[in-house]
């Protein structure tokens, strides 16, 4: 339960403004955390390891993107650093469709238990669970109840 509670504090830092979207956090140093709270099978974990490298990769490029504009407006005058913070915002909002998107995948991954458990950490920590299609699951369970 300990770990439960970690991650519904991770959870809701990641959502201080009024109901942000809810991370899991794929990609982060918490991976361990996630595959235990949410008991996720052996499947599951190379999927979280595999998408968390995919996370880390994009957003490695855009990191080296912001830092790019950062160098380059160093000495800017400050019509030049608005019109760059502009440019460095999309950056980081990429980041973090990004990482939305990789949670989402992970997410459409999670059976019915799993997904519920995030559901209700989400609501615990006043967050906005991600909502993801739930057709992998259904078509998972016709082929396994065959």
């Amino acid at each position: 339960m300990r770990i439960a509670f970690v991650l519904m504090c991770f959870l809701s830092v990641t959502g201080l403004v009024a109901q942000q979207d809810c991370y899991l956090g794929v990609g982060g140093p918490d991976n361990q955390t996630i595959a235990e709270v949410f008991q996720l099978d052996s499947v599951q974990q190379e999927q979280l390891a595999n998408l968390g490298a995919e996370l880390n990769y994009r957003n490695q490029l855009l990191a080296q993107r912001a830092e790019y504009l950062l160098d380059l407006h160093a000495q800017s005058s400050p019509e030049d650093l608005l019109v760059m913070s502009f440019e460095y915002r999309q950056v980081i909002d990429s980041m973090h469709t990004n990482m939305r998107m990789i949670d989402k995948k992970m997410l459409s991954l999670f059976n019915d238990k799993q997904y519920n458990m995030y559901i209700k950490l989400c609501n615990q920590a006043m967050s906005s669970p991600i909502y993801t299609s739930r057709a992998n699951q259904k078509q998972k369970k016709k082929k396994d109840s065959r």
